[in-house]
């Protein structure tokens, strides 16, 4: 099989990677299972990243660099996505991962209106989702980990919408048969998301956030893990 590659898209707080090891090792760890050929590539520090018939699928990493930057590297992403899903391979996207592939693709991403969404919440599948080869296997409302200030504000032209919430409107989508965006985080523990909240206290706070009831409110999300394990699934099927 040829490798799956993650596509490192930055970094965690400093004394998160200290505990908990970083983004590609937490996509790591949730694909533990499938035990696939896995290839991390630094999208920001890598001259190249890999040419489309030398990989089976794609993981793009969260980030705390926000896309409507454009900075070099990541038009250089975007560019490179477009390739990816003209050449069928599967793909799925991140957090940031998520709103690169909507923004490559046409869509249109930008700062949320109502500020960040943080922590534990629940996701509602719409009747596309229930219906997904990879959201299908998911409660109707399941419970996922969110951290993320920016937003696909529109998505791609002719894009599935699979999943939304009272905050999120565009949580999960599909774009063709193979390449994915989810909002939400399949690779956080719950450790890692209680971290992710006591790292931006502050902020939260000052914006006007209840962080008590953020820290109640976290548990683990098991069926939302398990989606990196049907995307392998999905990778390998796709080679055969």
């Amino acid at each position: 099989m040829k490798p799956l590659v993650i596509i490192k898209a930055g970094s965690t707080f400093p004394a998160t990677k200290h505990k908990y090891g970083d983004f590609e090792d937490w996509v790591i760890d949730g694909c533990a299972s499938t035990d696939p050929i896995l290839s991390v590539i630094d999208a920001i520090f890598s001259q190249e990243l890999p040419e489309s018939d030398r990989i089976s699928g794609v993981i793009i990493t969260g980030s705390h660099a926000m896309v409507t930057d454009q900075v070099s590297w990541m038009l250089k992403l975007e560019a490179w996505v477009r390739n990816i899903l003209e050449m069928n391979i599967p793909l799925l996207g991140i957090c940031f991962g998520h709103q690169i592939l909507a923004q490559a693709m046409g869509g249109v991403v930008d700062y949320h209106s109502g500020g960040r969404e943080i922590g534990t919440v629940p996701i509602t599948l719409t009747q596309a989702g229930k219906q997904d080869r990879l959201l299908g296997a998911l409660p109707a409302v399941f419970m996922g980990h969110t951290t993320h200030a920016q937003t696909v504000k529109k998505l791609p032209a002719g894009a599935q919408l699979l999943a939304q919430n009272s905050f999120e409107p565009h949580h999960a989508y599909r774009i063709g048969k193979n390449a994915w965006g989810v909002q939400f985080h399949p690779e956080f523990t719950a450790s890692i998301m209680n971290d992710y909240v006591n790292e931006q206290c502050d902020a939260l706070i000052n914006s006007g956030q209840d962080v008590k009831t953020l820290q109640s409110s976290i548990r683990n999300t098991d069926k939302a893990n398990g989606l990196l394990n049907r995307f392998i699934e999905h990778v390998l099927d796709n080679e055969n």
